[in-house]
């Protein structure tokens, strides 16, 4: 492992969003939400994403916007 502070920050900035990924997706098909509060949750996670990787958008919802969705649509179906 690297000693190089750049490398532990990045790996520390990595760690943080993957938990704060599977704590939503957690939440997303455990808890009683509706589909707008679904949706919120997993804005916020991206604000929080883009926070830590900024201008990093479009890898977020490359990456893990249909891992959500996947989520939202299966717990809460639309028909």
């Amino acid at each position: 492992m690297s000693d190089d502070p750049e490398v532990i920050l990045e790996n520390k900035k990595i760690r943080t969003l993957r938990l704060l990924v599977d704590s939503a997706g957690l939440w997303l098909s455990r808890e009683n939400l509706t589909r707008e509060e679904c949706w919120e949750l997993v804005e916020r996670v991206k604000q929080w994403a883009v926070l830590l990787f900024p201008g990093r958008e479009d890898t977020f919802d490359l990456i893990y916007l249909p891992r959500f969705r996947r989520i939202i649509e299966e717990r809460y179906p639309l028909h």
